[in-house]
């Protein structure tokens, strides 16, 4: 079959790395080392993403296992110094959106995020009103590498798996949507991109 679907994550991807000082900033408000913080930073963000927790619950479930209690305030500046360490985003990636959306393809974007982050970046960054369908964790209760949320994506594009390709940095994502017939590749940069995109005949300009 022809491909029809491109779709795209988010962190990573379309944006560039997480901002690294930002976890360092973290760790440093709180008083604990990063080692010791960052794990904890991505073992419990799972529910966060998935919309079934709010970005203050999220902190204060950290907070918490380190036995440190902060005001609302002191929180919401933890949140907005994670939040925004995301919004840099990759200009190249963002043509080769434009360029796959010119060339008639259906274009997406499914990702792990939070609703705080969402609602943020739905008006301050362009891209996001960029694809066709935009696939949310926190809108939906569910996230990648669930399979539901790839069906769910499946669905919303009206194509069928083979006829879909999905880019993102994690190996576990892209095993997840392999498993249901969808071309999934690993993120190594927009140049890559594009020759896994020739690969299936998608010749862009």
């Amino acid at each position: 079959m022809s491909i029809k679907a491109v779709v795209f994550d988010f962190g990573n991807v379309i944006s560039m790395p997480q901002d690294t000082n930002a976890i360092d900033k973290l760790a440093e408000k709180i008083g604990v080392k990063r080692e010791i913080f960052e794990p904890l930073l991505w073992s419990l963000r799972s529910e966060f993403d998935r919309g079934t927790i709010c970005a203050r619950t999220y902190y204060k479930n950290i907070l918490s296992r380190f036995d440190i209690s902060m005001n609302d305030e002191a929180i919401d500046e933890m949140i907005q110094m994670d939040l925004m360490s995301w919004k840099s985003i990759n200009p190249q990636t963002v043509t080769l959106m434009e360029e796959i959306k010119k060339a008639g393809l259906l274009l997406g974007i499914l990702s792990n995020i939070p609703s705080e982050f969402l609602t943020w970046a739905k008006k301050n960054i362009p891209v996001f009103s960029l694809p066709h369908i935009g696939l949310f964790s926190c809108e939906v209760n569910l996230i990648k590498p669930e399979e539901a949320i790839y069906r769910k994506l499946l669905s919303l594009l009206g194509v069928q798996s083979s006829e879909t390709v999905f880019f993102d940095d994690i190996e576990k994502n892209i095993e997840a949507a392999r498993a249901l017939g969808i071309n999934a590749f690993l993120w190594k940069g927009p140049q890559k991109a594009r020759f896994e995109l020739s690969s299936l005949g998608l010749n862009l300009k």
